[in-house]
Formats: structure tokens, sequence, C-alpha cells
């Protein structure tokens, strides 16, 4: 797997959740504040925004390492689609059962699953051009 786009999506997804991870982990009350929640501190609730923060650190670590060690690439879209995902996936229940949220979260929301769905795409791509290969990922023919 050497396709440049799929390294581009890999780095540049794996790139923002670090970013937000790490955000979230540093300052969790001043990211929520920027989606226009505001939140007094409290240990406890500050706990439980902080805990994904890990989460995404990893994840976003993990694909952007697998822009280099492309035998963990698949698996690096695979991780980003899940978290991406999961993530939008939740925001569009959340919408549902608790109503909508400010503007800025419903776009995340559509760009969080947006990114599952291209991370998914390039999977399944990566996946057909693997399989369509002889075996042992030559691209001669196999002398009979």
């Amino acid at each position: 797997m050497t396709h440049v786009g799929t390294r581009t999506a890999l780095a540049v997804s794996g790139a923002i959740l670090v970013t937000i991870g790490s955000w979230i982990m540093a300052a969790p009350t001043i990211f929520l504040a920027t989606s226009e929640v505001i939140v007094e501190h409290d240990a406890g609730l500050m706990s439980e925004v902080t805990a994904p923060s890990g989460l995404l650190l990893i994840a976003g670590a993990f694909m952007m390492i697998s822009t280099i060690k492309l035998r963990f690439a698949r698996l690096g879209l695979v991780v980003g689609a899940v978290v991406y995902g999961s993530y939008g996936l939740g925001r569009l229940v959340s919408t549902y059962l608790h109503g909508t949220p400010s503007e800025s979260l419903v776009v995340v929301m559509y760009f969080e699953l947006a990114i599952a769905v291209l991370l998914l795409a390039l999977n399944f791509k990566t996946q057909s051009v693997e399989a369509s290969k002889p075996l042992g990922g030559f691209d001669q023919e196999v002398p009979q």
C-alpha cells in the first residue's frame, strides 16, 4: 500500500485526533468553550471529559505511525474509521435523544462521519487491490 492519498488521509486524520486529544487533556474547559459548551470546574466532570483524550491520542498516533510502517496501514484505516464513526454516530444519537446542539457541534458531527466513510472506503479500496495481486504480492505471473 503506497497510495499517496491513503497515506495523506491517515496522516491528516491521525494528526487531528492527536491535536484534539492533547487539547482536551490539557485544557478541557477551553476546548468545550470552543463549541459553546460552558461548564463549571468540577473534578469528576473534568475526569469524564478528559478520559477519552487518551484514546484519541493513542489512535491518532497509531494512524500516523501506520503511514510509515505500511504493514499497519489497513489497521490504521479501520482504527480511524471506528474512532471517527463512533463519535459521529454518538453525536447523531445524542441529537435524536437530547436535541440539536450548537451549530459547530453539528458541523463536527458531519465532519466525523465523512472522515469515517472516507477511511472505510480507502480500507476497502486497499483490500480489493491487495486481493487482486497474485500470491506473495508480486505482480509477475507464477510459472506453472
